[in-house]
């Protein structure tokens, strides 16, 4: 939460904007609230770093003793370095290269998430060439719309990740052959910002069929890895996600057999709500139909609405007089650098702070340095 007491203190420290702050009070009741309900429904976590790999983020979160999903080495690297350990960390990611691989076989990581045969090949012939034995997850497309945008909707038919479920006779096939690569599990993730729980439900089902596949042929499954996905809500910053609704109904939903452990990847329900990107006004310009509020941050601070057409909620912090329509608009030498389209603000003027909510997740990670503009800076909520 933005208080009063916490915009004043923006003021006097005359803080240089675009900033993202992070409230590390909500993110220890979001760790508290997801540790809880996961461990009351026997899930293992793995936090998504691709969320945001900001240091002291990912060092907080892994003094809870989450895991780690990671799609890259570097990231891999970050999470060793914040304190999460090897024996908890996963590697996803549709392209793993030869240098990533190896380097996460040497770091004896839990298991990497595989996507596809080629895949499956290199890492067998790294580890036979280390002397070491990969342990591997297959992920699985389930073929489960995730009613999000299209961007990040990844378990439909013609995605680039997973393996479809008609290769899965080759890809046993073929794992006999493949000596220096251990099966663990089968992994799945239809796609973020999913608010609909129906569609994990529909993902259970596909779950309990694929087990018994496996079953029939005497394939033994330790984890069932349901991913991540799990959605937050944008228009109310204060609300945490839905939890418990989200564990209690995969828990029980999903058939486990005896000595299987079951595993989700969550990201921004961990981290979303709790950080703002911080802003001045600059202007306020007169448009033939609208009023344009020009701030300093860009979409190459937050590019969700540019490339998502996402909603986030926007507030001037420094202003109480009687609300007008605004269009939200940044600096950067492209239309698409828009924020938010009539909506109601407190009348506002130059100099005024604006808050763009619920940029804790995929913000600080996703900015860029296009047009030259330096990177945002970042604030604590134990700095101020």
């Amino acid at each position: 939460m933005i208080t009063n007491e916490t915009t004043e203190k923006f003021r006097k420290l005359k803080l240089p904007t675009p900033f993202y702050y992070y409230d590390l009070e909500v993110l220890k009741t979001t760790l508290d609230v997801i540790k809880k309900k996961a461990s009351e429904s026997g899930f293992k976590l793995h936090y998504a770093v691709k969320a945001n790999h900001n240091p002291r983020i990912l060092s907080l979160i892994a003094s809870y003793g989450l895991g780690a999903d990671c799609v890259s080495w570097n990231e891999i690297d970050a999470a060793l370095k914040a304190g999460f350990r090897a024996s908890e960390i996963v590697f996803a990611g549709v392209g793993k290269s030869d240098n990533e691989i190896i380097n996460a076989i040497e770091a004896d990581i839990f298991c990497f998430n595989c996507e596809s045969i080629p895949e499956m090949e290199v890492i067998n012939t790294f580890a036979a060439r280390l002397g070491k034995k990969a342990r591997i997850a297959l992920r699985i497309n389930p073929l489960v719309d995730a009613h999000t945008h299209k961007y990040i909707t990844t378990g439909i038919a013609e995605s680039k990740f997973g393996i479809n479920t008609w290769e899965l006779e080759e890809v046993l096939k073929k794992l006999t052959d493949m000596k220096n690569l251990e099966l663990t599990g089968i992994h799945f993730h239809v796609g973020s910002q999913i608010t609909r729980l129906s569609v994990f439900k529909t993902l259970c089902n596909h779950i309990n069929e694929l087990q018994e596949w496996f079953s029939v042929r005497n394939s033994e499954l330790k984890i069932i890895n349901v991913g991540g996905g799990l959605g937050i809500n944008y228009d109310n910053p204060e609300e945490l996600p839905r939890f418990d609704d989200y564990f209690s109904l995969i828990r029980k939903f999903v058939d486990l057999r005896p000595g299987q452990t079951i595993h989700a990847e969550p990201g921004r329900s961990i981290v979303g709500q709790c950080g703002s990107l911080i802003s001045k006004v600059l202007y306020v310009k007169n448009g033939t139909n609208t009023k344009f509020v020009i701030i300093d941050a860009g979409m190459t601070d937050l590019i969700r609405p540019a490339l998502y057409q996402a909603h986030h909620q926007i507030e001037n912090l420094t202003s109480a007089g009687e609300t007008e329509n605004y269009d939200v608009v940044g600096p950067i030498c492209e239309s698409s650098d828009t924020f938010a389209r009539y909506i109601e603000l407190p009348e506002t003027r130059r100099g005024d702070l604006i808050a763009i909510r619920s940029a804790g997740a995929y913000g600080e990670v996703m900015a860029s340095r296009y047009n030259l503009r330096d990177l945002p800076q970042v604030v604590f909520s134990d700095e101020i």
